[in-house]
Parts: structure tokens; sequence; C-alpha cells
């Protein structure tokens, strides 16, 4: 088999730091640790289908190099950007080739395998199921979305995460010694080429690289924060406006809000303003955090959270920002209630089975001389006429309509005094002798 790590001697600093067994893997203690999933498969050396999931540069090519060394198989990696059913059968026919030749099974690793579509995910499943081939794919998507329930079903899922601050700086630690023992960090570059890396191994060992062409250029010898704010053309955290990592800032944002979290919620805006998120879809998000958690507890956030998108509009970035920040603390501390967003929801549900039914006479509009004669309108109480404009004992439902109750106000905000009237109005109806 030819050898997997041999690296070039110009190759890129993370190829040439790629780790060579498994104990030079940083990160990913949760699976590789003593007794942990994917450090007992290795030490069982009995090859499984799996799919690793997780970000980028958290070591999934690495591993996928590592089982089929392990494994003694064949490796053939495929990208599912550049591929395509005719380059997964040469894959397949180089599989049979080899095994028939050296009794050698072939580790089959595809990255990106999300961007693969239904046919071509499904050319996988016979090879698989055979035998022939042990399928390892890589992705940074929820799999679950994003791959074949068949293929899913027949694949270990293993769940990778960005690498800690502790991992990025051991392998900050090892990138210099190895590849840079002549140039050196001062504590404030360190951290911030840490933080630029953002859990990404690779994103931190191509700054490194960046860094060395610079300073030997340069003729530097130390690699100062002013240093590498010149050698660096951005410092954007990574951000990826499609994956999940932006569905996940989302979810942190909103229930942040929920929660009543000032801090936390200001902390993921800007997270993702600083990340490169749209912030007028930011906006709409915060107007939907308006109406589905706060609701008529608040009614005024409504109406803020639509003017900090407007103002957004106007101003545009970074002075808009600012209005959005302020919206989001609003949010934040604003009394919550999601009474509307389930009376809504219950609302919904129930006329989705149920039938049409017609509109009480009562009730129905009579602009013409027809429609007074057949009773349409007759005996309607237009609720200003009546005590307390509220016609008593009035029903506004279809004829033999369920009684329900899908509205129900919370005890915080304005809803409280929503409630308290909602209980006027039912008091009334009972002296008025409704029933419901």
């Amino acid at each position: 088999m030819t050898d997997l790590f041999a690296s070039a001697p110009h190759a890129p600093l993370a190829e040439q730091l790629r780790p060579t067994t498994l104990d030079e893997v940083i990160g990913q203690k949760h699976l590789l640790g003593p007794g942990k999933p994917l450090r007992l498969a290795f030490e069982s050396r009995t090859p499984h289908s799996m799919i690793l999931w997780g970000p980028p540069g958290v070591g999934k090519t690495t591993l996928a190099r590592l089982m089929a060394h392990a494994f003694e198989a064949e490796f053939i990696a495929l990208s599912a950007v550049f591929s395509g059913v005719k380059d997964i059968r040469a894959a397949v026919e180089q599989a049979e080739l080899t095994l028939a030749q050296s009794g050698r099974r072939t580790l089959l690793f595809v990255d990106e395998v999300h961007r693969f579509n239904k046919a071509q995910q499904d050319a996988f499943l016979p090879f698989v199921e055979r035998g022939l081939l042990t399928f390892v794919g890589a992705t940074t998507e929820n799999p679950s979305f994003e791959v074949n329930s068949a293929l899913l079903s027949r694949a270990a899922v293993y769940v990778l995460k960005s690498l800690t601050t502790e991992d990025l700086q051991e392998l900050f630690e090892r990138a210099r010694a190895r590849a840079l023992p002549d140039l050196e960090f001062d504590d404030e570059a360190r951290t911030r080429i840490v933080g630029h890396a953002d859990g990404d191994a690779r994103r931190l060992l191509n700054v490194l690289e960046t860094l060395r062409t610079a300073a030997n250029a340069a003729g530097c010898r130390l690699v100062s924060a002013d240093f590498l704010e010149q050698a660096l053309a951005s410092d954007l955290r990574r951000f990826d406006k499609g994956g999940d990592a932006f569905y996940d800032q989302i979810s942190a944002l909103h229930k942040s809000v929920r929660g009543s979290s000032p801090d936390a919620s200001l902390y993921w805006l800007t997270r993702m303003l600083d990340g490169g998120a749209d912030p007028l879809y930011l906006g709409r998000r915060i107007i939907r955090m308006a109406s589905e958690d706060i609701g008529l507890a608040d009614p005024r956030a409504l109406r803020i959270a639509l003017d900090a998108v407007e103002t957004y509009e106007r101003l545009g970035s970074p002075e808009g920002e600012l209005a959005l920040a302020n919206a989001v603390i609003y949010m934040a501390v604003a009394p919550k209630s999601n009474a509307g967003y389930v009376a809504y929801g219950a609302a919904r549900k129930f006329v989705a089975k149920d039938g049409s039914r017609p509109v009480p006479e009562h009730l129905r509009n009579a602009p013409t001389k027809l429609m007074k004669e057949l009773g349409f309108g007759r005996e309607y109480r237009y609720a200003h006429d009546e005590p307390e404009a509220y016609a008593a004992g009035e029903n506004y439902f279809p004829d033999a309509m369920p009684g329900v109750a899908w509205y129900r106000p919370t005890p915080r905000g304005l809803e409280q005094k929503i409630s308290e009237k909602l209980e006027r109005l039912r008091t009334l109806d009972q002296q008025a002798g409704k029933k419901r």
C-alpha cells in the first residue's frame, strides 16, 4: 500500500504535520480516549462504515487515513464536490481489483459527502453491503438531513468537535518546534493566532505558514501583535453562512433572548455580526422573537424590533448595528409570553383537521335586501350598544363548534391585565347564561 502519510518536501504545513499515529491526534478525546468509541474501533482492527460529522479542520481526513493504515486497507479518497457516479464506479473497480490481487479490502473516503445527491449516495450501498468497501464519509452538515437514510442506517455516526484553546495551543507548540524553530512569538500574538483559528487546526497551521513566509521576507524573527496585523489580510472568524454553525448560533441567540439573558444575547448577536452574518437576516429573526417569545406581554417589543430593522436599512453598517443590539437587549429583558404563539398553533392544528363550518347567520354580512330577508345579521348584537361594550353571552363561533380556549395569557407584563379582562368577560357571560 502506498504510504498514506508521505509528504512532498514543499507540502503545506498542515500536510507536513498530519498525524501518522492515533496518539499524535490532537483533540477528540471523547472519541479517541481510552475506552472511547473510535479508540475501540481502531483496537478491534475490525473496520466498519462510518460518517464523521464535524466542523472544518478537526481531523476527519486524518482519522480516515489512520483507519486505512490500521486496518491495512487500500485507501481511496473522493471529494463529493468534484466527483460523480463515474468516479464511484472507478473506485469500485479498483477495490475489486485490489481484493482479487492482494486480498486487501478498500476504505473509500468521501469528503463532503453531503454534496452527493441521492443517486450518487445510493451508488455506494450495494458495495458497502457486500463488504467490498468500508465507507467513511466526512461532512460538516447534519447527516440526519443530508445523508440518505439507507446509507445512514449502514454507518455509525461520530460527532467531532472544534478544537479547544488548549488543543490549539498544543498544536501551535508542535508546529513551532517542528517547522518554525527560528521564529519567536510574543504572548499577545500567540493568543490572537489561536483565537483566529477558531477551533480549526488547518486554519491555525495555514496562518503559521503565512507568518513564516512573511517573517522570512521581512527578515523578522519575532512575531508581535503588530506584525500579525500587517501579515494577515483579514481577521474574520470562521462562519458558515449556510451550515450548522450558522443555525446553531441563531439558535443560541434566540434561546438567550427567551432565557432573558441580555449579555448572552448580545454576545451571540455580536459573534454573528463579527462572522459576517447578514444584519438584515438577524433583524428578521429578532422580529420573530418579539412575536414568538414576548407577544402581548409587551407589544412594544415588536415595534422596537421593526424600528431597529428600519434603522439598519437607513444607516447600514456599522452604525445601524447598534439599533439591532438595542433591540436584542430589549427583547431579552422584556416580559416573556408564548401564549399567542401557542394559541395560533393550536388554532391552525384544529382548522387543518376540522371541516368547513358555515358562518352563523347572525354573524353574516347583509348588504342586499335578499340577504336581509334570509335573516343574515338579524340577531347580531352590536357590542358598543351593550353595557361595558360587551355583548355578554354572545357566541361568535360556528354552530355546534366544540368549546376551545386556545389563548391563555400569562401572568406577566401586559398579559396579566389581559387575563384580568378576560376573566371579567367570562363572569359577564356566566351571568348572561352562556354555557361556554
